[in-house]
């Protein structure tokens, strides 16, 4: 991964986290970490 990629993607998911907090109230973050960790129980059962 280069430099400027990582840059790109740190900025990105800092807007997004921004945005979350400000007009969703943090609600979006705790949904999609939700659902990662159903999908973690889900692949530890298929490991």
């Amino acid at each position: 991964m280069s430099n400027g990629l990582a840059i790109f993607l740190a900025i990105c998911i800092a807007g997004f986290l921004a945005v979350d907090a400000t007009l969703f109230g943090w609600d979006l973050s705790v949904a999609l970490g939700r659902r990662f960790a159903d999908l973690l129980g889900w692949l530890a059962f298929w490991r």
